[in-house]
C-alpha cells in the first residue's frame, strides 16, 4: 500500500491577508483524514510538520516513507506522536505490540523501523491521527492512557468555555524531542476553546476536530491578532495554525480537538495571550 501525502508551504502573513475562503481553505484544511485502508499525511512547510491518520480496516497497514523525506523509513530522521480517536486497535512498533483505546495515545521515538496498525474489529475500526516531526535524538516508545494524562480543568460555564485539558505527549510525561499533543474536551453547554487567545511565535500548532455532530459545525479562528480569519471546519477535520497565528474555535455544540505543536521549545505555557476585546 503506497501513503498518500500532499505538501503545504508556509504562507505570509502578508499574504493571507489577500486570500479568499478557497484559498484560505485550500492552505489550511486537511479535509481528506480518516479514509478506511489508507494511511494519509500532509507535510507542512511550518516546522516541518506531518499531520496524519491511519484507519486499518480488515487488514493491518504498515507505516512507511514519503517521498519528502528522503528516509529509508519514516522514523529514520523523525518521532511519532499518535491518538486513536476510533475503535479499538493495536499498533506494532519493531516487533513490541501495544494495544491503544479511544483517546489513549503512543509516542514512538526516532529510529523505529517498523510500525505495524491494525484494528481489533473491522466493524468499528480504530482511527489513529498521527502527528510527526523531525528529531535529533531518540527516545523510548511509550503508550499513555488517558489515567496517565495531565489533566487540568480550565474556563467557566459563564463565559461557554468550561473544558478539560489531558495533556497526553508532552514533556511532563514522555521524553520528546518536540512533538506534544493533548487533548482538549469541551463541555456540554460550552463551545469557545483557547480562548482567550493567544500566539506563540517560537511553536507551530495543528487542530484536529472531532465528536462534532454530524448537523454541527465548528467555525476555527486563525490569523494576526489585529485581523483574524476564520474556517468552518466538519467532523475529523485538521487545521494548521501558523506561529503568528491565534487559533482559536466555537462550535455550534460541544466538541473535542486534538492540539499538536512542533517548534523551538516544550514549554505548554509559552503563549502571548491576546486580550479578548482587542482581537479585530
Amino acid at each position: 500500500m503506497k501513503s498518500k501525502y500532499e505538501v503545504r508551504y508556509a504562507a505570509s502573513p502578508q499574504e493571507v491577508k489577500t486570500l479568499n475562503t478557497k484559498r484560505l481553505r485550500r492552505e489550511f484544511l486537511i479535509n481528506k483524514l480518516m479514509r478506511p485502508g489508507s494511511i494519509r499525511w500532509v507535510y507542512s512547510h511550518y516546522d516541518r510538520f506531518i499531520t496524519g491518520s491511519a484507519v486499518p480496516t480488515d487488514k493491518s497497514i504498515t507505516l512507511e516513507s514519503i517521498d519528502p523525506l528522503k528516509a529509508d523509513y519514516f522514523l529514520e530522521r523523525r518521532e511519532l506522536g499518535i491518538i486513536n480517536v476510533g475503535g479499538e486497535g493495536k499498533v506494532t512498533v519493531d516487533g513490541e505490540t501495544y494495544s491503544i483505546d479511544y483517546k489513549e495515545a503512543l509516542y514512538v521515538g526516532r529510529g523505529n523501523k517498523e510500525v505495524v496498525f491494525s484494528s481489533d474489529n473491522p466493524d468499528s475500526p480504530a482511527k489513529f491521527y498521527l502527528n510527526s516531526t523531525p528529531a535529533h535524538k531518540a527516545f523510548p516508545t511509550k503508550k499513555i492512557g488517558q489515567n496517565d494524562a495531565e489533566v487540568v480543568e480550565m474556563g467557566a460555564m459563564e463565559t461557554a468555555n468550561a473544558r478539560t485539558i489531558r495533556k497526553l505527549i508532552v514533556n511532563s510525561i514522555v521524553d520528546t524531542c518536540q512533538v506534544q499533543m493533548g487533548m482538549t474536551e469541551l463541555k456540554t453547554g460550552s463551545v469557545w476553546n483557547t480562548m482567550p487567545a493567544h500566539v506563540h511565535d517560537r511553536r507551530m500548532e495543528v487542530y484536529f476536530y472531532f465528536e462534532v455532530p454530524e448537523d454541527q459545525a465548528v467555525c476555527h479562528f486563525m490569523g494576526q491578532p489585529n485581523e483574524t480569519r476564520h474556517i468552518w471546519m466538519a467532523n475529523e477535520q485538521a487545521v494548521i495554525s501558523p506561529p503568528w497565528s491565534i487559533h482559536a474555535g466555537s462550535g455550534t455544540s460541544s466538541y473535542t480537538f486534538i492540539w499538536g505543536m512542533a517548534g523551538e521549545n516544550l514549554d505548554y505555557g509559552d503563549m502571548d495571550h491576546c486580550k479578548i476585546n482587542e482581537l479585530r
